[in-house]
């Protein structure tokens, strides 16, 4: 063709040429990066043959760490009285569980209120009096009289005084010494003791575990099914998790405020139970 014919002519043919090659250029990445993307599970075209199977992890771990709660309780007149009178409570108990061995970062406030105290009083109610004595006693002023019948006043809620509660929650990582924590803060005015419970300090370490147990199993049973099938596991498709997660062991607790020593009760921190359900659905061929 004239058109690609002369020195112009050669000139169109090479930016044809380099327009082609950028072009297979182009494409070649193309391709490249959909074929990494197909990588990932459960990318790239959609599995026609498919088998699902489910896995169980169930392991036993021995806590590394018990948490408590306590609370301190002040009934004043006022609520400065109420405060102050928690406030020295609660910070005697804090002293106590420093010289312990508890760290102070292992020591949170976890609540704290002031409510005013009502009690309910009765009015006075003015009685009749009896046949022969005479006429009726003289009614109070808020009293309402009907003829012969008189109607008592309405009680009403009277303040008298404030209550300040301040919660707090401990974290003992020597469980040697829990049951003489919780002893301790209840002579030192702790009102309530509870929620004691052994976890772990990391709890994703337990985790892990099971959930390693559970692939595991979800792995034995896909191979046996595909050999009973007499097919072969091409690929993991998709994965699903469910996590029973950590079942601490709970005791419950209550103490009174009392000067004298209590003797530290006997605690085992036991053994937990994690556990940890997969389902993985393999492509098959």
């Amino acid at each position: 063709m004239a058109f690609f014919e002369g020195q112009d002519g050669m000139q169109v043919r090479r930016a044809v040429v380099v327009v082609l090659w950028l072009l297979v250029a182009f494409l070649g990445v193309e391709v490249v990066s959909g074929l990494q993307s197909m990588r990932y599970i459960g990318a790239g075209i959609t599995a026609a043959n498919t088998i699902s199977v489910s896995g169980r992890g169930e392991i036993f771990a021995t806590p590394d760490l018990a948490t408590f709660t306590y609370s301190v309780v002040s009934d004043k007149a006022t609520v400065a009285a109420a405060q102050a009178d928690a406030t020295a409570k609660s910070n005697a108990i804090t002293d106590y569980l420093k010289s312990a061995g508890v760290s102070a970062n292992d020591i949170q406030t976890s609540g704290y209120s002031v409510y005013p105290q009502y009690e309910y009083q009765n009015a006075a109610c003015p009685q009749p009096a009896s046949p022969g004595q005479g006429a009726v006693a003289p009614a109070p002023v808020n009293s309402v009289s009907s003829g012969s019948t008189i109607y008592c006043p309405p009680g009403k809620q009277v303040l008298i005084g404030y209550e300040a509660s301040q919660t707090t929650t401990v974290k003992a990582r020597d469980l040697t010494k829990a049951g003489d924590l919780l002893a301790g803060v209840g002579t030192k005015g702790a009102s309530n003791i509870s929620g004691l419970q052994f976890t772990f300090d990391d709890p994703n370490a337990p985790q892990n575990q099971a959930r390693d147990k559970a692939i595991a199993d979800a792995k034995s049973k896909a191979d046996t099914l595909a050999k009973s099938l007499g097919v072969t596991l091409v690929r993991v498709v998709s994965f699903n998790e469910s996590s029973g997660g950590i079942v601490p062991r709970v005791y419950s607790m209550a103490a009174s405020t009392g000067a004298s020593a209590a003797p530290s009760p006997e605690i085992s921190p036991g053994q937990n139970t994690i556990t940890d359900d997969v389902t993985i659905t393999y492509e098959i061929r």
